[in-house]
Order: structure tokens, then sequence, then C-alpha cells
């Protein structure tokens, strides 16, 4: 896919991974980018500095993004690409609320799911668009210290994969993005990023930290080549290999790793052990 004259919507485009996607399809020569953000200011801010449209909206409501692409497709005309890209990140572990679990839920997995049911119907019948969710690296293998992030980015992936294969026939093209650590204010954003601060937040940091912009060129090169997985740390590959080989064995590494990182009980989702 070439965003050339193409009509894009971004989630979680006010900053971060977001922003930088949003900047570069604009340069890409996109027809028209919509930002999405619950930072309603955020949105409207960077999309003003691309010519698009902003506008502010809670992801997991699925009433507001029907109305945000009915809107959109009145005023600007087709989606070709809708990115769904807004997340964010908490410590914990068993012990941690049910509540944080289904929030998280609901924004890196039903926020996915409302904006498929929202678009395919449509792209279907104009023979064919394309759906880019954002998941992590964390989907693909795991994540030191937060069971619900780990939990729903896996779920975020399985989703994408199922999309995929259901609808591919149908013209649908389908990516999801698994980067690792990306300097983006997910941490300052999260409400655990005291706990994350001083409990290892930048495990993810050990293959690099990435700029937005980094993340934006991989994701052009994969839109081109219609890539199912996005990866901007290549090393992520080869985990995703090893863990395949031999599951236990990468269970093993995983588990020396998160001692080495976090000797006796200084885990930070250790709420559960009675130590």
């Amino acid at each position: 896919m070439e965003l050339q004259d193409r009509i894009a919507v971004v989630t979680g485009g006010a900053s971060g991974i977001g922003e930088g996607l949003v900047r570069r399809f604009h340069a890409e020569g996109a027809k028209h980018v919509v930002v999405v953000d619950r930072d309603e200011a955020g949105a409207k801010a960077v999309a003003e500095s691309v010519g698009g449209s902003g506008a502010g909206l809670d992801v997991s409501d699925e009433a507001a993004i029907r109305e945000l692409v009915d809107r959109t497709e009145r005023d600007h005309g087709p989606i070709d690409l809708f990115v769904s890209n807004a997340g964010y990140v908490t410590v914990g572990g068993l012990e941690a609320p049910v509540e944080d679990l289904q929030r998280m839920w609901e924004v890196h997995v039903l926020a996915h799911l409302y904006a498929a049911r929202a678009m395919i119907p449509r792209m279907v019948q104009r023979g064919g668009g394309y759906l880019l969710s954002t998941a992590s690296a964390a989907g693909l293998l795991s994540q030191f210290g937060s069971v619900h992030y780990a939990v729903t980015k896996h779920a975020a992936v399985s989703l994408a994969e199922w999309i995929a294969i259901t609808h591919g026939h149908q013209g649908i093209k389908v990516s999801v993005l698994c980067p690792q650590a990306v300097a983006t204010n997910i941490g300052a954003n999260s409400p655990d990023r005291e706990k994350m601060e001083g409990g290892g937040g930048d495990v993810a940091a050990g293959d690099g930290v990435l700029q937005p912009t980094d993340v934006a060129d991989v994701v052009m090169e994969a839109l081109r080549e219609e890539r199912f997985h996005v990866l901007p740390h290549p090393e992520v590959a080869e985990y995703v290999k090893r863990k395949g080989a031999d599951v236990d064995r990468w269970i093993a590494g995983m588990q020396r790793w998160q001692g080495s990182l976090f000797p006796g009980d200084q885990h930070p989702a250790n709420g559960l052990t009675g130590k």
C-alpha cells in the first residue's frame, strides 16, 4: 500500500508512535489524516500541523468509533487505512484488580475489534482496505511485571491474525505493529508510572530505544510490502523463532533473566508471594 492520495485514521495520534505515523503519512502524500486521541487538544494540534482533522474520543466506546468513521467518510471520503494505535501500560501481577485488566482489555483488544467491525464491511464493499493495529513485542513474547499488558497484547496479536485469516480473501490487508522500547510518553501516562520508574520499567530497552520516526520508517516498509508482522526491533524475529523452536528452553531463559533483573522479592509484580 502507498499512502499517496489515501485517507487514514490514526488513534492515539496526539503523541508518540501515533504522532510519528501521522506525520509520516502526511509526508507520503496522504490526502487526509484524521488524528484521534483522548487528548482532544493534542489530537487537534497534531492534525492542524499536517492539514488534517482531529477528534477527541475514548477508543473503548464502540458507538464513538462508528460515529468517527461515519463522519470521516461523509466529510472526507472512504477510509483506506485505519490505524488502531492507542494504548498504555501498568505494573502488576495476580494481585492487581480485575478492573485494571478489564480497562486494558477494552483499550488494547476491544478497540481493535470495534475498528474492524466499523471498517471491514465498508472496505469489503469497496473491494478492500487496510487495518494496522499496534500491539507490542510483548504480544509475541511476554512482559515482565505486567500480567495485564502481556495478556492483552497477546490477544491483540491473536485478533489481528484472525482478521487476516478470515477476511484476507475479501481484500482486507492486516498488519500488526510489535515494537519493543520506543521513546514515547506511554510510561508517563501510566497510572503506575512511579512503580515503573522504580521497578525496571525499561526492561524492553535492552535492544535499544527507538524514536517514533524510526518506527514510522519500518511501518511504511511493511505497508508497502503488506507484511503482517511489523518489527521495528529486528531482534524480536529471532526471539520468536527461539520461542517456537523450544518453548520450555525459552521460558527457562526468561525465568533466569527475570531473576537477574529482580533478585529476591524486588519484582514489581510480586504482590501474592507473601514475602
